[in-house]
């Protein structure tokens, strides 16, 4: 039976009530199955990874599949393959190209390993193109610029996944884009452009007008930015960070009416930047950092601006921080880390209430701190490393119900810590080290439940006893509280509670750690990395054999007695072990740790001879034991100079960056011991000094060739110093002295420019020292105690013909004493000047002898003393014995006168008589004899010199006889 074609009409609103989905799936049916399921069957992908392409089947509507979206026709308009764990399978054939009315593509987050097909330029529907991180290589296909109703482009790399990435150069940027008019988003991050400022800057402003986005992060741009930019009125996303534009920015950026976001980090800017950037109405996120060179301050901030995100870390930015700022309503996360900010920060901080992330680290702010009261969503405040003073009350944390972590560390903060930071329940963080904070530890509350996860009080000046609670901390993995004056009795066994602790540092306060006692009953004790007990009052050693992830280990400073445990070689992953300033006297077994980076043993009693460290070391101290025989040839350590020092990289606490240790050692470098409170990681630095080896240096030393520092002074070594030396050309200090070195200095140590610090002295060297630009520096002290040495800088010189020992001694000797006999002849000479007219010329004398009786005449008198002038001086002799007679005659060279030169008795005097005689002498001989009972004037042949003598004797002295 024929139903009329107007029945059909009538009866298709009813059909479509009853059945109505089956008439739209039959009107909208998936046209494009087929290249669908070819495309699928051509890629390779992770069938257990995938969440799209395994669910495409053919059993039913590919409109219906995941990733799919078709138009009212059943075509294809939309195809989303992301993060599907595709490695391969599409070229030129594949069915994706048949895909006519395909207008929004997405296969980010893949790793297809091929070039750019060509065929992508048939799909010349597509409005947007998203191929970012798609594992897409080598040059971008000029076909692309065929697509052009393209509104977003999308063909970025992230720097971080790695690989080769795309490039674009021939065709160049300018050919990319010259069709592709109507564009608003360009997102070429870490694509290879490498073009120059004026070039890609004028390309984009005159292909791209309607632009919205522009993103070309780590593209190898250059600057700087051309004036051309400033047609692209519609930017609002402008983000070209980490590209050497090495230029300063420039004022037209202020003139971006839409602009939302300005991302420029690591560009080497330079210069000021302009202050009208911060006033833009419509920006939100302002990313300068790691610009070192980029100047600049803070306007004041007005009301109704829009900045959410204020990034200046690692910039040159310099004043204050404005009260303004406080109007930045919106504002919620700002990092002004490494900057030379100064000044308080302003109290209208509490009133950002929208901030979530406050890191000001590294400034010269001063002061007290702000309370963060009502910021309730703020999670992340660093303050760290500023000059901050001042107590924190508690009530300033109250109420951050959010905040995860809190660094004040490196100010100058004291008082209290503040109890509210340990009631904030998702607190894991604390960092308030290297402050003035006193008094004791508060207890912790909550503990059961406590997110804690580092505690660093170290470097303060707390007291009291470590809280007991501290142990009760399930979820800490980090407990540093070094440097303190904290008190009382740790039972190392109480660690083991901590199942989550990886680091505990003890060090250096009055306490007591006992290390032997009872056993926990801890099914799984911590696995501890870091374990510094030093100046702990140990006297055992803490029994750590199951410890099989420690790499640093320091229990320097302490009472240890007895061997190294033999266990300590079985810590394979251990880099960092002092055991210094203990009273160790023996190794139970060889230390055997390939990965040991710094190995310090000073200051000890370890005796025998010396155990090899490994091949990687970089810091080594045996220095100041009862070390003897020989240095072993086969030491081997720190032989390549360019060898990949990343494994000894190490910083859990993530504190530091990758190139320093968080550590401390002493290192005796350039004469001085030193504290290395951080240690290069390229450092390395040899002490063997203070022990009793004996027998010559190793020739292997010299090929050690990343050395800084070699110490082997005062031991017993002998032979020659090896002329290998000379290869250490990173060489900054070297200490033999006071060994049995002999032999001459090789004159390869000349070549040594970095060599800052050089001592060879009481040695058995001889010969000249080497010549050169380097060694001259050096002062005499470094050569003294080698009497063979000669030649600049000693005080020696040397002979000029190949003579003898001897003769070089003498013409040393010869030259060291006539430093002294110059200033002697000097002054000889100028006496002579002075005594030549007295012994040849009468008259002089003469004149001489009235000057004095002159000069005497007036001053004695005032001195209520007698003087006799020259033609008056007398005195009444009376009789000498026969005894004394008998003396003067035999005294050959005397003639005896004992009228001519005396003093008489002065009758009047009542009781002295004063005698002024002038004495001469002969050959140096005194003129006066002084005789028992009488006087008598030495006449001299001739006068050397002038005496004027005052004598004073009792009137009975004058009596003769």
């Amino acid at each position: 039976m024929k139903i009329p074609l107007f029945t059909w009409i009538f009866l298709i609103p009813f059909l479509t009530i009853f059945s109505g989905v089956n008439v739209v799936l039959v009107s909208g049916q998936c046209r494009d199955q087929r290249p669908l399921l070819e495309l699928r069957n051509s890629l390779t992908f992770n069938n257990s990874e995938s969440t799209k392409l395994v669910k495409w089947n053919s059993t039913s509507d590919c409109c219906e599949w995941p990733g799919i979206t078709c138009d009212e026709g059943g075509s294809v308009i939309s195809l989303d393959l992301s993060f599907e764990s595709i490695t391969g399978g599409l070229d030129d054939s594949s069915g994706l190209f048949n895909l006519q009315f395909l207008q929004n593509l997405n296969l980010s987050f893949n790793t297809f390993n091929t070039t750019l097909p060509v065929r992508f330029a048939n799909l010349t529907d597509l409005i947007s193109l998203n191929l970012s991180n798609a594992g897409f290589i080598g040059q971008i296909p000029n076909d692309i610029s065929k697509l052009t109703k393209l509104v977003s482009l999308d063909l970025s790399t992230s720097s971080f996944l790695g690989g080769p990435a795309l490039k674009i150069e021939k065709p160049n940027l300018a050919t990319l884009v010259q069709n592709l008019a109507h564009l608003e988003e360009l997102i070429l991050d870490g694509v290879n452009i490498s073009a120059q400022g004026n070039d890609w800057c004028k390309a984009l402003s005159s292909s791209l007008p309607n632009l919205k986005v522009l993103s070309m992060s780590n593209c190898f741009l250059s600057g700087p930015l051309d004036a051309s930019l400033a047609e692209l009125r519609s930017l609002s996303i402008f983000r070209l960070s980490s590209n050497n534009l090495s230029a300063p920015v420039p004022e037209f950026l202020a003139n971006y009416p839409k602009l939302t976001s300005l991302e420029l980090s690591s560009c080497q800017l330079n210069g000021i930047f302009p202050q009208t950037v911060f006033q833009i109405p419509t920006l939100e996120i302002l990313d300068l950092s790691y610009n070192e060179l980029l100047q600049g301050s803070f306007p004041g901030f007005h009301q109704n601006l829009s900045l959410q995100t204020l990034l200046l870390s690692n910039t040159n930015f310099s004043g204050t921080l404005p009260q303004s700022i406080g109007n930045l309503e919106k504002l919620s996360r700002i990092e002004l880390v490494r900057n030379n900010f100064t000044g308080t920060i302003p109290s209208s901080v509490a009133n950002l209430t929208q901030l979530f992330y406050l890191d000001l680290s590294s400034n010269k702010f001063e002061g007290r701190i702000p309370s963060f009261r009502r910021s309730k969503n703020l999670t992340y405040v660093d303050l760290s490393r500023n000059n901050l003073t001042g107590e924190i009350p508690s009530g300033h944390w109250e109420g951050l119900l959010s905040l995860t972590y809190v660094g004040l560390g490196y100010n100058a903060f004291n008082g209290s810590i503040p109890s509210s930071l340990f009631a904030i329940p998702s607190m894991q963080r604390i960092q308030l080290s290297n402050n003035r904070f006193g008094g004791q530890i508060p207890e912790f509350p909550n503990v059961s439940s406590s997110l804690l996860d580092t505690l660093d009080f170290s470097s303060n000046k707390l007291e009291g006893p470590i809280p007991s609670s501290v142990f009760d901390l399930a979820k800490l993995n980090v407990l540093e509280l070094s440097s303190n004056k904290l008190n009382g009795t740790v039972e190392l066994h109480l660690v083991q509670k901590l199942r989550n602790l990886t680091t505990l540092s003890l060090s250096y306060n009055n306490l007591t750690v006992i290390a032997s006692g009872k056993n926990s009953n801890v099914s799984s004790p911590p696995q501890i990395k870091k374990l510094r007990l030093a100046s702990c009052n140990l006297r055992v050693f803490p029994d750590l054999r199951n410890q099989l992830k420690l790499f640093h280990l320091d229990l320097s400073d302490n009472q240890i007695t007895g061997p190294v445990p033999g266990w300590i070689s079985e810590l394979s992953l251990l880099q960092y072990l002092n055991l210094s300033r203990n009273l160790l006297v023996d190794l139970e077994r060889p230390l055997s740790l390939p990965g040991l980076t710094i190995l310090d043993l000073h200051h000890n009693q370890l005796q025998g001879s010396i155990p090899v460290p490994p091949s990687f070391i970089t810091y080594v101290d045996y220095s100041s034991n009862n070390f003897s025989s020989y240095i072993p040839p086969n030491i081997g350590m720190m032989e390549d100079e360019n060898r990949n020092l990343g494994h000894i990289k190490y910083d859990p606490m993530k504190l530091t960056n990758g190139l320093y240790y968080q550590d401390s050692i002493t290192v005796t470098f350039k004469g001085l011991e030193l504290e290395l409170v951080k240690i290069l990681t390229v450092f390395t630095s040899a002490d063997f000094s203070n022990n009793n080896f004996e027998g010559p240096i190793p020739e292997v030393i010299g090929q050690f060739n990343a050395l800084y520092v070699l110490n082997l002074s005062h031991n017993a070594l002998t032979d020659h110093i090896p002329p290998s030396l000379g290869n250490l050309s990173q060489l900054e200090s070297l200490d033999l002295s006071s060994n049995q070195l002999t032999g001459q200095i090789p004159p390869l140590l000349a070549r040594l420019s970095f060599l800052s610090v050089l001592n060879l002295s009481y040695n058995r060297l001889e010969g000249p020292i080497p010549t050169g630009s380097q060694m001259q520096t050096f002062s005499a002290d470094s050569f003294e105690g080698n009497q063979g040495l000669c030649g600049p800088p000693s005080n020696f010189v040397c002979s000029d013909t190949s003579g003898s020992n001897l003769t070089r001694r003498s013409n040393q000797r010869k030259e060291f004493d006539w430093q002294f006999i110059v200033p002697g002849l000097g002054f000889g000479l100028g006496s002579g000047i002075m005594v030549a007219p007295l012994l040849f010329s009468k008259k002089i004398n003469k004149w001489y002898d009235d000057c004095i009786d002159k000069i005497l005449l007036v001053l004695l008198p005032m001195l209520g003393l007698r003087y006799y002038a020259r033609g008056d001086w007398r005195v009444e002799p009376e009789e000498t014995s026969e005894e004394e007679d008998s003396t003067d005659a035999d005294d050959d060279d005397v003639e005896v006168d004992n009228g001519d030169y005396f003093g008489g008795r002065d009758k009047d005097s009542g009781g002295f008589v004063y005698s002024f005689l002038s004495c001469f002498s002969q050959n140096g001989s005194s003129g006066l004899a002084i005789q028992a009972g009488s006087y008598h004037i030495l006449k001299p042949s001739f006068r050397m010199n002038w005496n004027v003598v005052l004598t004073l004797h009792a009137l009975e002295a004058m009596k003769i006889g």
